[in-house]
């Protein structure tokens, strides 16, 4: 009787300390949390610049021209103007005439790599090209107050990079990490000059990889997250607990122009080799591959007779491009490059444009439900060249009026294309229109067949009818783009 009421007594007592014990582990928790933070901002921050820039620029901006969706737009100005802080100052009405003032800007960078040396004496800051834009001067304060103007030694306004350098050495370079690696709720940090306040450490996570679409840059795969971002960040480091960068923090979503909880950064893995090839020439060449790829849906899936969703769709292979002298073929599914797996456009787009020219390159594809690996020789990217693009996007039903493509057809509508039917007319709300068909449109091939006459194209709808269901391959204005229309 005895042992059992020590038993019970001493259980008691541990239940009741229990919550004692969570309560000292959670706040001891997050202590070292706190500590972690403090740690990676006394790391990082020595090497994070203060950019202040000053420059010329036309009276009427934004004021000349007006928002597609009325007096607001969706992401506010602030986005257009990429928070570069207070850029313009005393801005006139539209209809003064124009003439030219002073921009003052800030932002912020971090410095990249720096070198000694009998010669050499700079160290190289990485932060966004608009942050630089149409600056006559640039002026770098460093956490220890030293203050440095700083030349451009290259941008690239596609991916909104610029490199700077200044005159010492010996300054501490950031680590680049690995962008790649980041998981969706991992901490980060931004590290900056918001509103001009130096130096200030932001916390949050990863929100979201692989943001593309926002219409910022031509190339982008933004990370992005709520760590507070607000104008004067633009350029500064986005950083992982181990004090390496991850990001170059650029943009924010916002209707007040202030810090909403959404910020997007660029990947450093995306901004490795652009700084790399800027600091050695100045400029930047990028790869090309002479496709028209599309987001392989579901649908479209089905309709290749693919048991698995995955890959990108080649819609469209250039005449005399590296892609076609490889044997890359329409309705290829590329599932991978390099052996690294392929599932949106933008992001395949990017590591293309980021292959070096005359470099082999390894695409795994699927063609006619086999894989096969195909060894393309990336050529150079000019600005007469296609870029890798998307065509639109369809939605999914069938009405239209076709008639025979002839050869002044085909001459009046400026395509190569010598057989196939071109629509006359679409009825309004039908599944054509949805799926953005529009007259003049030439369809080339019904569900994997070509189409010469209506009446085969007439008994390729009719074999349809069963599946409600068809795939189309359409041609307008020399961009090929397969469509699926479906029907109740």
């Amino acid at each position: 009787m005895k042992k059992n009421l020590i038993t019970t007594l001493l259980i008691s007592l541990i239940l009741l300390a229990s919550p004692i014990f969570a309560l000292d582990g959670g706040i001891e928790h997050l202590r070292e949390t706190s500590k972690a933070f403090s740690s990676v901002m006394t790391a990082v921050s020595p090497s994070v610049v203060y950019i202040q820039v000053e420059g010329k620029i036309s009276n009427t901006r934004f004021h000349d021209f007006r928002s597609p969706f009325g007096n607001e737009w969706p992401f506010g100005e602030e986005l257009f103007e990429h928070f570069f802080g207070k850029r313009f100052r005393d801005l006139p009405e539209p209809q003064k005439p124009r003439e030219q003032r002073r921009l003052i800007g800030q932002g912020s960078g971090f410095v990249f790599t720096s070198k000694d040396g009998l010669f050499i004496d700079k160290s190289y800051i990485l932060t966004n090209n608009h942050v630089v834009k149409n600056a006559d001067r640039i002026r770098v304060t460093l956490k220890d107050g030293r203050e440095f103007d700083a030349e451009i030694v290259g941008t690239d306004p596609q991916s909104d990079i610029a490199l700077l350098n200044i005159k010492t050495g010996k300054l501490s370079a950031l680590k680049l990490g690995d962008s790649s690696k980041l998981q969706v709720g991992e901490w980060v940090m931004a590290i900056g000059n918001p509103f001009g306040l130096n130096n200030t450490l932001t916390v949050g996570v990863v929100s979201a990889k692989g943001r593309t679409s926002l219409g910022l840059s031509d190339y982008e795969d933004f990370i992005q997250t709520d760590a507070a971002i607000n104008p004067g960040n633009s350029g500064g480091p986005l950083v992982n607990l181990e004090g390496e960068v991850v990001g170059i923090n650029s943009a924010i979503f916002t209707r007040s122009g202030g810090y909403m909880g959404i910020g997007f950064a660029i990947p450093i893995n995306l901004v490795k080799g652009i700084a790399n090839q800027l600091m050695d020439k100045g400029e930047v060449t990028r790869g090309f591959l002479g496709v028209i790829i599309q987001e392989l849906t579901p649908k479209l899936a089905e309709s290749f007779d693919l048991k698995e969703y995955e890959g990108v769709l080649i819609s469209q292979v250039m005449e005399d491009s590296p892609a076609k002298k490889a044997g890359l073929k329409q309705g290829d599914i590329i599932v991978s490059y390099e052996g690294k797996p392929v599932s949106k456009v933008n992001s395949l787009r990017n590591l293309i444009a980021l292959g070096t020219p005359e470099s082999q390159k390894k695409f795994t594809i699927i063609r006619d439900g086999k894989r096969q690996n195909v060894m393309v020789t990336i050529g150079l990217l000019t600005p007469d060249k296609a870029i890798e693009q998307t065509p639109v996007h369809s939605s999914e039903e069938i009405g239209i009026t076709v008639q025979p493509l002839t050869a002044q057809l085909s001459e009046q509508l400026g395509i190569k294309e010598k057989h196939g039917v071109v629509v006359t007319k679409v009825k309004p709300g039908s599944i054509a229109e949805m799926a953005g068909i529009k007259p003049d449109t030439v369809i080339l091939q019904v569900n994997h067949k070509p189409v010469k006459t209506v009446a085969e194209f007439m008994r390729a709808i009719e074999k349809s009818r069963k599946d409600k269901r068809v795939l189309l391959l359409l041609n307008k204005a020399n961009i090929q783009q397969y469509v699926v229309l479906s029907w109740k």
